[in-house]
């Protein structure tokens, strides 16, 4: 398995003046598989390619040259120099890259843990490699896998459930008065870049309606646009905070733009109906006296921010739960690794059984020309079944052989014993144990990593730097 490798930089280990000439245009991306795939060494590969970061995941038939054509290759990408990003690398082989791409297609190793926004990324580099033909068997079973460990590890823990962005804590907090959004008012004061995202999270979860009102009536306009809502003059804002449920506010004003005076007027308007205020401005845009009043709640940039930092205590614990279920379809996949070594030889013995029995058959219908079709189909159903019978064990035996260092030489001897041809079967997928201390040595190396929590659990997710690795076979 250590001739899986995975290559690539991100957001922690690159800056991103070096990421963006490295970085792959999706329309180039097919033919950019395809020039990696001629490489030397390199049979199969896959290149995800995001703002924060690339990596090519790639079966070779040599790790030493594969992982030097991989550098050669983004080398040629970006115009640059080798040293002028190799230190920037990290390298993971075997059972490490396979853990590393299971944990970024479940966004624990995002920017923001758990987002779920890169599963997406990983499907769409995978069907471009599939389009591209430079994914085989090897790597299409394994993204299939990694999509499947990635799913669950999302629908089986709270891993994405929490917010960690303030914009997103504000929805939460909404739902937590309103229960749903589906035919809520949102009112934007000001047309600052935090309040729109705020206002999108809360269309996307279903606010119906949005009003924008700004010291600039044009920009209120343009914003307004955005979400197909409506424009209202800053003249107009006790009109919008009588109608809204939701207000969220992001201004420059040096003074309160809504005092708690205006507040207790509108609420006689609405006849108490509740009425949801984000304030995320510095200097603040909300008088803080309007927290008091009866059904009207208000929350500020610390709350929200508070929000957040309780949010990520949680998404870590569950992103430990997350490892578990990845552990569990790592052991999947390198099962099914394993017993790859083993089906040249299964195979071949198979098409013997299948050769056998066909060539018993022709010799009984020969001898007996007076069998019926009836009596032939169950002649040949039994003396297939026959062939089963006595092929179930040596294919169970064989799958198991090739787990153990001398796999190679027993299925050597297998090949012989039944009398196969030995073209092809050499050429075979085992596990070895160098295989296994190879894993276990780059697990370890970026164990020391890791943070105290990480180390606590019981999986290892290795991360081993391209400048310690270069040059181990």
């Amino acid at each position: 398995m250590h001739n899986i490798i995975v290559i690539g930089l991100n957001h922690r280990t690159c800056p991103v003046e070096i990421r963006e000439k490295l970085s792959i245009a999706p329309d180039d991306l097919s033919r950019q598989s395809n020039r990696l795939k001629s490489a030397p060494s390199v049979e199969e590969c896959v290149i995800v390619s995001t703002c924060n970061r690339i990596e090519t995941i790639a079966l070779v038939d040599n790790a030493v040259l594969g992982e030097q054509s991989v550098i050669d290759f983004l080398s040629s990408l970006s115009g640059l120099e080798t040293s002028a990003f190799v230190e920037h690398l990290y390298v993971h082989k075997g059972l490490a890259a396979v853990r590393h791409l299971f944990e970024v297609a479940a966004g624990l190793d995002s920017m923001i843990l758990g987002e779920t926004q890169i599963l997406g990324q990983v499907k769409e580099a995978y069907m471009v490699g599939l389009h591209a033909g430079s994914v085989g068997t090897v790597l299409d079973s394994l993204f299939r896998r990694a999509v499947t460990a990635a799913k669950r590890a999302h629908t089986e823990t709270e891993l994405s459930q929490h917010a960690v962005s303030v914009s997103y804590a504000a929805v939460q907090l909404a739902k937590r008065i309103f229960e749903q959004l589906r035919d809520k008012t949102v009112l934007i004061i000001g047309a600052g870049k935090m309040s729109e995202l705020t206002a999108k999270h809360m269309r996307a979860s279903g606010a119906e309606r949005v009003l924008v009102t700004n010291r600039t009536y044009e920009r209120a306009v343009e914003l307004a646009k955005n979400f197909d809502g409506q424009a209202l003059p800053l003249d107009l804002l006790q009109i919008g905070l009588r109608e809204a449920d939701i207000v969220i506010s992001s201004t420059g004003s040096a003074d309160y733009v809504v005092t708690r005076s205006q507040v207790v007027e509108v609420m006689k308007q609405r006849r108490n109906r509740p009425l949801f205020l984000v304030d995320i401005a510095v200097p603040r845009d909300l008088d803080p006296a309007i927290a008091r009043l009866g059904n009207v709640y208000l929350y500020d940039i610390d709350d929200l921010e508070g929000v957040v930092a309780v949010n990520v205590e949680e998404r870590m614990r569950e992103a430990d739960k997350a490892r578990l279920v990845l552990g569990e379809e790592l052991v999947a996949f390198e099962q099914w690794f394993t017993e790859q070594g083993a089906v040249p030889v299964i195979a071949a013995l198979r098409a013997k059984g299948s050769q056998v029995q066909s060539s018993v058959m022709q010799s009984l219908v020969n001898k007996l020309p007076d069998l019926t079709e009836r009596e032939r189909k169950i002649i040949e159903k039994h003396t297939m079944s026959i062939v089963n019978q006595l092929l179930r064990e040596p294919v169970h035996i064989l799958k198991e052989i090739v787990g153990e260092s001398d796999a190679n030489v027993q299925l050597a001897i297998a090949a012989r014993l039944f009398g196969l041809e030995a073209e092809g079967l050499r050429k075979t997928s085992v596990l070895t144990e160098a295989t296994a201390s190879e894993d276990a040595k780059h697990s370890n190396r970026g164990a020391e990593k890791t943070s105290e929590s990480t180390r606590s659990s019981k999986n290892v997710w290795g991360d081993v730097r391209i400048g310690q690795a270069m040059g181990t076979p």
